[in-house]
């Protein structure tokens, strides 16, 4: 004996259609990454800005990696851990490791670095775009943004790197 569903046919066809709103809805969540480390658009160095400027703000530690305080390679080391990419710790060591960029020729997410006091490489940032970089400054202050044409920087300023590989 068939017994005919008493709910209204508006009311069934809710029902029908409820797991298939609900799968598009989970996978709307889930947005495509493409195999190589970068986020959705598949650049690296984008991603690594973005990752550091989603720090904007947070204050300065010596020896801070995040993600609450950061020292300046500490940010980078995050930024670069964001996209499962390991770096060298101190300044000085990325700056070692980096394939070294033309200033004409800076990409965001690029490596800018500085001589703060003296000859060895002591300052990081993360290049955005336009002159300007993310950097954790000092004691006392929080990541920021700065300029390259800004006198301090650039009468310190050391070279620019990439850590990421090439894009093909």
């Amino acid at each position: 004996m068939d017994r005919a569903d008493p709910s209204p046919p508006r009311l069934r066809l809710s029902r029908a259609l409820l797991p298939a709103l609900l799968l598009a809805a989970l996978a709307a969540c889930t947005p495509f990454q493409p195999g190589a480390p970068g986020g959705p658009s598949g650049d690296p160095g984008r991603a690594v800005l973005d990752a550091a400027e989603s720090r904007l703000g947070a204050p300065y530690r010596y020896g801070g990696a995040g993600p609450d305080a950061f020292d300046c390679s500490g940010l980078v080391t995050y930024a670069y851990r964001q996209l499962g990419v390991a770096v060298p710790r101190t300044a000085a060591q990325q700056f070692a490791a980096a394939r070294p960029v033309p200033r004409g020729e800076l990409r965001p997410g690029d490596l800018v670095f500085f001589r703060l006091d003296g000859r060895d490489v002591s300052h990081v940032g993360i290049y955005a775009g336009d002159e300007r970089f993310v950097h954790a400054p000092q004691s006392g202050g929080s990541v920021r943004m700065a300029r390259l044409d800004d006198d301090f920087f650039r009468r310190r300023f050391a070279g620019a790197g990439r850590l990421y590989p090439p894009q093909r």
